[in-house]
C-alpha cells in the first residue's frame, strides 16, 4: 500500500503511548491529541507548494519562498476529530475548516451522515481529513466519498492510531489519498475497536465517558 505512511518518530510514538494509559485525564489527553496533531501534520504537510514572494527585510527587499495556492482545507470527522485541528492550525493558522458529522451504527458498524460544511471552493485545495481514530475505515472512506462529491480532488487522511483492517479498506477504496498514520494497531475486536487502541477517542476527549 504505496499510499498509507506510519509515522516513526520517537515523540509521536512516545505521546500515542500517554494516549494509550487510561489514567490519563480528559486534560492531558486533549493536549495530547493536538500536540500529535502538530507533528503529524509536519510530516504530512511537507510537500505544500512554494512560490517565492518578494519580502522587504530590515536590511534589503529579497525573494523569499511561501505557501502558494489556496489556503489549505482541514477537515475533522466530527466529534473526535476536532481534538487535531488546533494542531493542524498551529502549523498552517491561515487554514480554512470545514466539519463532516457521522456517526456509527452500533450493529452494522456503518456510518451514517447527518452533516457536511465545506471551504469553498473546495476543488482548489489540498484537504487534511482528521480522525484520530482509523477502525473499520467506513467513516473514513464516507468522508472523503462525501468531499470527492463536493469536487475535492487533492486529499490527505491523518489518523493517530489504526486497525491494519481499516487502513487497507481505506487505501483500497481510495488510493490516490495519502493516509498518515501515528500507530498502526493489531486489529480489530468482535465489537470493531481496535487493539490495544485507547478506548473512545471522543470519549476522551470530551470527557462523556
Amino acid at each position: 500500500m504505496n499510499n498509507v505512511i506510519e509515522m516513526s518518530h520517537p515523540l509521536i510514538k512516545h505521546k500515542i503511548s500517554l494516549l494509550r494509559d487510561k489514567n490519563t485525564g480528559t486534560n492531558e489527553f486533549r493536549k495530547l491529541i493536538e500536540e500529535i496533531g502538530i507533528l503529524m501534520g509536519y510530516e504530512a504537510l511537507r510537500d505544500l507548494p512554494l512560490e517565492d514572494v518578494e519580502v522587504e527585510t530590515p536590511i534589503e527587499t529579497c525573494m523569499t519562498p511561501m505557501i502558494s495556492g489556496k489556503k489549505l482545507a482541514i477537515v475533522p470527522i466530527l466529534r473526535a476529530g476536532l481534538g487535531m485541528v488546533n494542531g493542524i492550525l498551529a502549523l498552517v493558522p491561515s487554514a480554512k475548516v470545514g466539519h463532516i458529522g457521522l456517526y456509527r451504527d452500533e450493529e452494522t458498524h456503518e456510518p451514517h451522515e447527518y452533516y457536511c460544511k465545506l471551504p469553498d471552493p473546495i476543488d482548489q485545495r489540498l484537504i487534511v481529513v482528521l480522525d484520530p481514530m482509523l477502525a473499520t475505515g467506513g467513516s473514513a472512506i464516507a468522508a472523503i466519498d462525501f468531499i470527492k462529491a463536493h469536487g475535492g480532488k487533492n486529499i490527505k487522511f491523518m489518523s493517530i492510531i489504526a486497525a491494519p483492517e481499516g487502513v487497507e479498506r481505506l487505501a483500497k477504496a481510495h488510493p490516490d489519498v495519502q493516509i498518515y498514520c501515528g500507530n498502526i494497531d493489531r486489529q480489530l475486536n468482535k465489537d470493531a475497536y481496535i487493539c490495544p487502541g485507547l478506548g473512545d477517542a471522543g470519549d476522551r476527549i470530551f470527557g462523556t465517558i
